[in-house]
């Protein structure tokens, strides 16, 4: 099994999503692919249209680069079995490198395609996705969420349905919601 493992929080060590993260992918058990892309992932910018287009031959030295790195990307995305992606709440929204993660590979004709009827995603394998969330005072899948929902949203934009959260949420308010997200990771 191949195992694609994202960490997107800023912190490093004290990162409780990152320890459960980890402690998940110990379980799974498989090839592990890991990126830290809290630190590594450059925003796009000076796109001229929807899914991440320039065409060649107006690409720059910079947007190849982009685009190269935008190919690797997608490609360890497409080659894994199963994504674990750890992700804190920020300020009610996911950390700004995960947005930037997903515009990357978020591309038109390779992740995604326009149809008649409205966007397609080109990602039918069955992935497994299984995201954990972590928040200081926002409830996971309250109103106030905007990251859990917002990163459903995106990757069934992708045509990945099978995600599976798993959250210690409030811990400034519950320290048993961390010992939940524990649990469930046990189980599986």
């Amino acid at each position: 099994m191949n195992i694609l493992h994202l960490d997107s929080s800023a912190r490093k060590e004290n990162s409780i999503s990152r320890k459960l993260a980890k402690e998940l992918v110990q379980k799974l058990q498989g090839v592990v692919k890991y990126r830290d892309i809290s630190h590594t992932i450059p925003f796009v910018a000076g796109i001229k249209g929807a899914g991440f287009v320039i065409p060649e031959e107006e690409r720059t030295e910079a947007d190849h680069k982009l685009f190269k790195f935008s190919d690797e990307l997608v490609d360890e995305l497409l080659e894994s079995d199963v994504v674990v992606i750890s992700v804190p709440i920020y300020n009610f929204g996911p950390p700004a490198s995960l947005k930037a993660w997903f515009d990357l590979i978020a591309r038109a004709g390779k992740t995604f395609q326009y149809e008649a009827t409205g966007p397609v995603g080109l990602i039918k394998d069955n992935k497994k996705v299984y995201l954990v969330v972590t928040s200081g005072g926002v409830p996971v899948g309250s109103p106030v969420d905007f990251c859990t929902s917002w990163l459903k949203q995106a990757l069934n934009f992708l045509g990945i349905k099978d995600i599976e959260i798993i959250a210690a949420d409030q811990l400034a308010i519950n320290d048993d919601n961390l010992k939940k997200a524990k649990e469930k990771i046990n189980k599986i």
